[in-house]
C-alpha cells in the first residue's frame, strides 16, 4: 500500500501543489513555517477525515480561502484508490473513495491505516488522561470498527447521563431511580466491552513497544506501561450504583471508561518527572512504531508512516538507530520532513531505497533533482 499521487488547493498555508510520490520514502524540506507540516497533516487527513492538528475542519481553509480540497490515489492490494476530501465554509464536508461519497465518516477509518510521529507526541506523556485514552482508542479503531461505534455510544449516555446529573442540580428536580438504571445498564453493557477490547490490546501490544524501545535508545534503560481502569478490579454497574450520591454532588459521572489511563515509567519513576527530553522522545517514538507494527499484523498491509521533525531532542545514536531501522523492508512508505535540506539524504544515502525529495517554500512544493 502507498500513496502515489497527492494534489492540494487551499489547505492550510498550502495554496496548491500537486506531487508525484515515491513508492518507498518521501522528504519534505525547508524552512520552518515553510509549509512541510501541512503536507503531511493533508495525507493524515485522507486516512482519518479529520486534521492531526486542528479539529475544527473549517479552520483548515487558508486564509480568506472559500474551500480547500484534497484529492489523492493510493494503490491499495495492487489497485487505484481514489480518495477525495472537500470542505467549503460554511457546508458539510464532502469525503469520497472512487467517486462515491460516505454516509458516515466512520466507514472510512482503517482503509488507510496510518501512523503520525509528531513532535506534539510528548503530550501523551505530559498531558493529561484523556490524550492516552485517544491513543490507544486511535489504534483500536483502525481494526475494530465495532468498537468505534461502542466507543461513541458510551459518550452518547456518558454525556446524557451527565445533564441529567446537571439538571438535577440546577433547577432542584427529584432524584429518578429508574432513570439512573436505565443509563447505568447502558453504560456498563458498553463500558465493560471498551475495557475488554483495551486489555486485549494492551496485552499484544505492550512486547511489541518494549522491543522498539530497546532498538531505539540502544538498551539504554528499560521502560513499561501500567493500564489503569476502575474496571481493572470491579464492574461498571456496581461502581456506577455505589457512586451515585457522589456524582450527583459532582454534577458529572465519576467512575467509568471514560477515566481510565496508561502510566508511562522508566524504571520504577514516572516518564513525566523523570525522563530526559531525549527519553521522552525515543518513548514517544516507541509508542508509535509499535503501533505500526501492530497495525501491520491486524490489517495485513504497511501503514503509512510519517516523520514530522523527529530529530529534534535525539542524539545522533538514537536519530542513526531510526533511521536504520525504518529504512529496512519491514516498513512501508514514509514520509518526512527536516529544515535540514540535505540531513535525510545523507542518511538515507546508503541504504539504497527509492527516494524523492521535495522542496517547500512559502506554501509551494517542488521536487529536488538528485
Amino acid at each position: 500500500m502507498h500513496l502515489s499521487h497527492l494534489e492540494i488547493l487551499q489547505f492550510k498555508n498550502v495554496s496548491e501543489a500537486k506531487i508525484d510520490l515515491a513508492e518507498k520514502v518521501n522528504c519534505f524540506l525547508g524552512n520552518n513555517g515553510a509549509g512541510k507540516t501541512t503536507l503531511l497533516d493533508a495525507i493524515y487527513y485522507l486516512a482519518f477525515c479529520k486534521s492531526f492538528f486542528n479539529p475544527i475542519d473549517s479552520q483548515n481553509i487558508q486564509y480568506e480561502g472559500g474551500f480547500f480540497m484534497l484529492d489523492s490515489k493510493f494503490v491499495l492490494d495492487g489497485e487505484d484508490e481514489r480518495i477525495y476530501c472537500g470542505q467549503k465554509r460554511n457546508e458539510k464536508k464532502k469525503f469520497k473513495r472512487n467517486e462515491k461519497e460516505y454516509d458516515r465518516l466512520a466507514d472510512h477509518i482503517g482503509t488507510i491505516p496510518l501512523v503520525m510521529i509528531a513532535p506534539s507526541d510528548t503530550d501523551l506523556i505530559r498531558e493529561g488522561s484523556d490524550v492516552r485514552r485517544k491513543f490507544m482508542d486511535g489504534i483500536i479503531s483502525q481494526y475494530n470498527r465495532a468498537y468505534l461505534d461502542t466507543l461513541m455510544q458510551y459518550n452518547r449516555l456518558l454525556a446524557q447521563r451527565n445533564a441529567m446529573l446537571k439538571h438535577l442540580w440546577v433547577e432542584g428536580r427529584r432524584f429518578d431511580e429508574t432513570a439512573f438504571e436505565v443509563f447505568d445498564e447502558q453504560l456498563h453493557v458498553c463500558g465493560t466491552e471498551i475495557h475488554k477490547e483495551r486489555v486485549k490490546f494492551l496485552e499484544s501490544y505492550l512486547p511489541i513497544f518494549s522491543n522498539f524501545y530497546e532498538l531505539v535508545s540502544g538498551g539504554a534503560e528499560k521502560v513499561h506501561i501500567q493500564y489503569e481502569s476502575h474496571l481493572n478490579d470491579e464492574s461498571l454497574i456496581d461502581l456506577l450504583k455505589q457512586s451515585r450520591q457522589n456524582d450527583m454532588r459532582a454534577h458529572y459521572t465519576t467512575k467509568g471508561v471514560h477515566k481510565d489511563d496508561l502510566q508511562f515509567q522508566i524504571g520504577e519513576h514516572p516518564m513525566k518527572k523523570f525522563g530526559s527530553q531525549g527519553q521522552q522522545k525515543s518513548f514517544v517514538i516507541a509508542l508509535k512504531l509499535a503501533q505500526f507494527d501492530y497495525l501491520k499484523e491486524l490489517k495485513n498491509r504497511k501503514p503509512i508512516l510519517l516523520l514530522d521533525d523527529i530529530f529534534d531532542k535525539l542524539d545522533d545514536n538514537r536519530v542513526g538507530a531510526l533511521m536504520k531501522l525504518v529504512s529496512e523492508d519491514h516498513f512501508g512508505q514514509i514520509f518526512l520532513t527536516d529544515a535540514n535540506l540535505h540531513r535525510v539524504p545523507d542518511l538515507f544515502k546508503d541504504e539504497n531505497v527509492p527516494l524523492k525529495k521535495f522542496k517547500v517554500e512559502l506554501g509551494a512544493v517542488e521536487e529536488m533533482k538528485a
